[in-house]
């Protein structure tokens, strides 16, 4: 070859070359964005996602929640669910609220009346609602009490949702499960493509964390104190996500008889087994939501069934008759969870 066309080529190759490095080192790396704040009034939502810049604010979340609170928190006296519980009527329902209401249809029927939100009337009775009087109803109330529930009685159309105006509706079991999903959603319309959405302990994770692996979550040991925070297992949250729910620390004792907070819709009386805690696994956090709250309706056995039957994988907690904890963990989900001190059934 002419040493002339070489040495032009090798120029030529040096200029490439530099050029693409002036390129490349000017981009920005990527680096962790940790955002966190309130929402539902004292729930602390925390937000962590990688990217280049900054495309999803605090600013944009709160927007997101504020607009997920109007439509669905009972504490705020115009919002949808709100209108509805006052006047049996909802007209145009957003988006939000339809959402929720056909996804609690659906797991309302997969757990045939496990997972209930109208339950709320019989929740607040056991003294778990606004009205902590702690006295037990007796049987004539709660039967005259279980008329005014059940998901199905409500009716949904496209224009309006209609129910009985004793009716109560509360969607606290479903809710923060959805506003991960809502938080994740915006996340992914911005571009991004690996974060962690944590809500009041509901998680819904995507892609890899800072360091390059598994987003890795932990389940708490169901026994201690939650300040303790000791944990009985780790999971690697895998574009999924998790929801647990549990019967201990919401209770309260009459005499030697423990009330636990979780209320089975289709009795209207509380619950008795021996599950301490179900922490569910799903594509979205909102089904996830909801069935943690039907498997602590359920029990064990129930639970597992539904498990067993459906997309969902499962981590339970249980306590065996001497004590001493035990766990049911799904096959799908044994790949992804190390256990500490508790053993698979």
């Amino acid at each position: 070859m002419d040493k002339r066309k070489l040495f032009f080529r090798s120029i030529v190759a040096i200029v490439v070359i530099g050029a693409l490095y002036r390129y490349f080192s000017s981009q920005p790396a990527e680096r962790l964005t940790h955002i966190s704040g309130k929402t539902m009034g004292t729930i602390t939502y925390n937000v962590k996602y990688i990217d280049k810049t900054e495309p999803v604010s605090k600013s944009k979340i709160d927007s997101v929640l504020r607009a997920f609170n109007q439509s669905l928190s009972t504490y705020i006296p115009d919002s949808e669910i709100s209108i509805l519980n006052q006047s049996g009527e909802l007209n145009s329902p957003s988006r939000l609220f339809t959402d929720v209401m056909q996804e609690s249809y659906r797991v309302y029927e997969m757990t045939s009346g496990a997972y209930d939100p109208t339950v709320g009337t019989l929740v607040n009775v056991w003294g778990f609602g606004p009205d902590k009087s702690r006295l037990v109803p007796d049987s004539t109330l709660v039967d005259s009490l279980r008329q005014f529930v059940g998901l199905q009685k409500i009716v949904l159309e496209k224009e309006a949702i209609n129910m009985d105006t004793l009716m109560y509706l509360d969607f606290s079991a479903i809710a923060k499960g959805y506003a991960v999903d809502l938080v994740s959603e915006l996340l992914l319309e911005h571009g991004v493509n690996s974060y962690m959405v944590e809500i009041g302990g509901e998680v819904r994770t995507h892609g890899v964390n800072d360091q390059g692996k598994t987003w890795t979550i932990g389940i708490e040991d169901p026994l201690v104190e939650r300040e303790e925070q000791r944990l009985l297992g780790i999971v690697r949250l895998n574009n999924m996500a998790m929801a647990t729910s549990g019967n201990y620390r919401s209770y309260y004792e009459v005499g030697d008889r423990i009330i636990a907070h979780t209320i089975d819709p289709r009795t209207g009386y509380n619950t008795t087994h021996n599950l301490l805690s179900a922490s569910v696994f799903s594509n979205g956090c909102m089904t996830a939501d909801a069935m943690a709250t039907a498997f602590m309706v359920l029990g064990l056995e129930g639970s597992m069934r539904i498990v067993e039957s459906t997309e969902v994988e499962a981590f339970l907690i249980f306590q065996k008759e001497d004590g001493s904890l035990a766990s049911y963990v799904s096959d799908g989900l044994k790949p992804y969870i190390d256990l500490d001190k508790t053993q698979n059934q």
